[in-house]
């Protein structure tokens, strides 16, 4: 088994955190196939997500996002890619103007 580890600190509140964690969660759907569940929380908020080969969540709070995942064998060997890819996205997300969506 493989994890995979992320971990972001940002300052957008929790309410831009939200809007990041929603295109985050969209876009990994949309790419991915990924099926996500996302649930607010009075703390913070979790996106759960999985697929045939990876399991994993997105925690979100006022001030960090942190993503855990496990992946299956037949992606095991793929981690240190994936872990790349996923970092990317969320980066890329963080990096758009207050957190803005590039699916606009």
């Amino acid at each position: 088994m493989s994890d995979i580890h992320i971990e972001r600190n940002h300052t957008l509140g929790m309410a831009g955190a939200r809007e990041v964690a929603r295109q985050w969660v969209q876009q990994v759907e949309q790419d991915y196939g990924l099926e996500c569940t996302y649930t607010e929380g009075a703390d913070g908020d979790v996106a759960q997500f999985s697929r045939a080969g990876i399991d994993g969540t997105f925690e979100i709070t006022d001030d960090t996002f942190r993503i855990e995942a496990t992946l299956g064998f037949l992606f095991s060997s793929f981690g240190g890619q994936i872990e790349q890819k996923i970092a990317r996205n969320l980066d890329e997300l963080l990096e758009a103007p207050q957190g803005g969506s590039r699916f606009a």
